[in-house]
């Protein structure tokens, strides 16, 4: 089968800040069945319409007047069940060791982002990978995640890994929404009563269960805390 990904991040500053204001770098991803990409994007731009809501859609955006759009994109993302799935990587940043990422911080970022693809690409797959377009030192960075990605993962192929300005690409947008309420549950940034907690809510109530680290077997909205001494 052929599948897309949508790739975000969140507070990718933490790697160089000396004074951090939170403790999670996440990094987020929307995977799903590429035959679907179109029809996800025509029910978007119809909840835009019924909404009156337009522009990028963002976590940052999120405010009470566009709450019910916010909710109607959630239950689309639930509507799929396990043909739209989203997965994140959650490193905190007190547990940095600059021999993981060999003083490189820019090689450091990318290694999580294999962390984020790699558990979940299956044999006899091919994946496309879009990644939220990102200023790089190192200008082969996306070439050699694809590359380690395919060489890993001999039985898949990892057709292309490519920079995309999200402001351009509704599902990485989309990925962005999602990353922002796993992410403030991790950082504890909701503030009470706001519109974005009552957005985080609303996405937990389809699940049972408040937004935190998950097991590697959960498939709908998976949370990876990493442990860089090792582990699940």
């Amino acid at each position: 089968m052929d599948f897309e990904v949508y790739c975000d991040e969140s507070h990718p500053e933490l790697f160089t800040s000396a004074k951090p204001s939170v403790d999670f770098l996440m990094i987020g991803s929307l995977w799903l069945e590429a035959p679907l990409r179109d029809e996800i994007k025509k029910r978007i731009w119809s909840l835009r319409e019924k909404y009156q809501v337009w522009g990028e859609i963002k976590w940052s955006k999120v405010n009470l007047s566009a709450l019910p759009f916010y909710k109607a994109l959630i239950d689309l993302f639930e509507s799929y069940g396990a043909q739209v799935r989203f997965r994140c990587i959650a490193v905190n940043h007190n547990e940095f060791d600059e021999n993981y990422h060999e003083n490189d911080n820019e090689l450091g970022f990318y290694k999580f982002y294999y962390q984020v693809l790699h558990h979940w690409i299956s044999s006899y797959n091919t994946y496309r990978i879009f990644c939220d377009m990102k200023v790089n030192r190192d200008l082969t960075r996306l070439n050699t995640l694809q590359r380690c990605l395919n060489n890993k993962n001999i039985n898949a192929q990892v057709a292309n890994v490519q920079a995309l300005p999200s402001n351009q690409v509704v599902l990485i947008q989309l990925s962005d929404l999602l990353l922002g309420m796993a992410s403030a549950r991790m950082n504890n940034t909701l503030k009470h009563g706001s519109a974005k907690e009552e957005l985080t809510v609303y996405l937990e109530s389809k699940f049972g269960r408040q937004l935190a680290p998950t097991y590697q077997s959960e498939h709908k909205f998976n949370i990876f805390k990493i442990r860089l001494q090792g582990g699940w």
